[in-house]
């Protein structure tokens, strides 16, 4: 297992009022065999047994589903689970790690680090994604952050597990190839947005993208809980606290969203599609 790090960060959820965001202390921490033998301490990632609900709620991702029984057959004997709560620290930008993880339950962000320290919002991985699969093909160091938005149950495979999978199973190593392909193309356009589009349509791009991810359907609308703070939000469109903010405003006005303490409801996501375009 790769090393595991604990960041106590506490985030708050998306709300107009919020102005502030506090942070508390930072403090690491291993996994070790100890600490998945005994009992769970607060804050501490834990490693766990890959179980049949596990692979059931897997298999019905649009990731995994289109696997055959041998295929998810073949991998299930080298999975395992790591329990994450909300605020811990999977790894940092710069560890070796060798990993591949998807999302089983929570959510889980990506974050880089600027040159003077900050964090910056990459994008938010919700049940069925998959991240670190660049260590599938190059097994050094990690390109970026990953810590829980909420408490999170992930599946893990290393990387010689797999590639021992992957040379009898070429349907997964296919799987695989596509589901770079598409993140590709979400960076590709992710580029082009920030070069054509303004930034209240990219808000409303960006609602959109967390509803398809995260949404339920409700009798007034897709209720979308984000788990993000202002200024994470902000970072996902690429713009201002302050720009967002009154792109939200203007939104909630029109009647298009409602907007709470830690959700979003999408009232007219047809005015929200002809405004992201």
């Amino acid at each position: 297992m790769g090393k595991v790090s604990l960041v106590g960060a506490r985030d708050k959820p998306l709300d107009q009022s919020e102005e502030a965001r506090v942070t508390e202390p930072e403090t690491r921490t291993s996994l070790s065999p100890a600490g998945v033998a005994g009992g769970r301490s607060p804050g501490h990632p834990q490693r766990a047994e890959f179980t049949d609900a596990d692979a059931q709620t897997l298999g019905k991702t649009p990731l995994l589903r289109e696997l055959s029984e041998a295929d998810t057959a073949a991998i299930r004997p080298h999975t395992h689970v790591v329990t994450l709560r909300r605020g811990d620290r999977l790894y940092d930008e710069g560890d070796i790690d060798d990993q591949l993880y998807v999302v089983i339950e929570g959510k889980v962000k990506l974050t880089r680090t600027s040159s003077d320290g900050r964090e910056v919002l990459v994008r938010v991985q919700g049940p069925g994604d998959m991240f670190g699969e660049l260590a599938m093909f190059d097994p050094t160091y990690r390109t970026s952050n990953a810590s829980a938005v909420t408490d999170a149950r992930l599946a893990a495979i290393a990387h010689d597990d797999l590639r021992n999978v992957l040379n009898d199973r070429p349907a997964i190593a296919l799987l695989l190839l596509r589901e770079l392909a598409q993140r590709l193309r979400v960076i590709t356009d992710a580029n082009t947005n920030l070069i054509f589009t303004d930034v209240p349509g990219r808000v409303a791009k960006a609602l959109l993208e967390l509803a398809d991810k995260f949404g339920t359907q409700q009798a007034d609308g897709t209720l979308v809980s984000h788990d993000l703070t202002q200024e994470e939000l902000a970072q996902l469109v690429g713009a201002s606290r302050e720009t967002v903010n009154k792109a939200l405003a203007d939104f909630a006005a029109r009647g298009w969203i409602q907007l709470s303490a830690k959700s979003v409801l999408l009232i007219d996501t047809d005015r929200l599609r002809r405004r992201a375009r």
